[in-house]
């Protein structure tokens, strides 16, 4: 990480709260000591992946300490990865597929609805006074024997 993701405003505040908190006469010195800080942290991070890589007879990265990339590195062959993903692979692509099934479905239905609430076509019921004939409720099924 390095300075370039803070602007003007943010080392003008940081600096501000460093005044604030330390008070001039301390404040380079508790500068110096963080800066001291971290460089003993990323020392002690560099001996820790040395003696690993001494360990393992392999080299890792800071990166590679993950549990996830670190398992996937340095214990487990390709062969052994793939034969992990693929019971995964058949449930997602299933899962997938009916998600894709159910958004069509969504989409068409919209249309359908857009397309009965298009300009023209009145979305008021007619008052039961009304002349004109009214259409017939489709039969409610009653039970799935009625189902053939």
């Amino acid at each position: 990480m390095g300075l370039e993701n803070l602007g003007g405003w943010h080392l003008i505040v940081i600096i501000l709260v460093g005044l604030f908190i330390f008070g001039p006469d301390r404040l380079p010195r508790a500068i110096s000591d963080g800066i001291r800080m971290l460089r003993n942290l990323r020392q002690m991070a560099r001996n820790a992946t040395g003696d690993l890589s001494r360990e393992l007879g392999t080299d890792i990265q800071l990166e590679d300490l993950h549990p996830k990339t670190f398992l996937r590195k340095h214990l487990l062959s390709e062969a052994d990865e793939t034969a992990l993903r693929k019971p995964l692979q058949g449930l997602y692509d299933d899962v997938r597929g009916v998600a894709e099934g159910v958004k069509r479905d969504v989409q068409a239905t919209a249309s359908a609805a857009s397309r009965a609430t298009a300009p023209g076509v009145s979305a008021v019921a007619p008052s039961p006074n009304s002349t004109t004939p009214q259409p017939t409720a489709p039969a409610v099924r009653t039970s799935w024997d009625d189902v053939t």
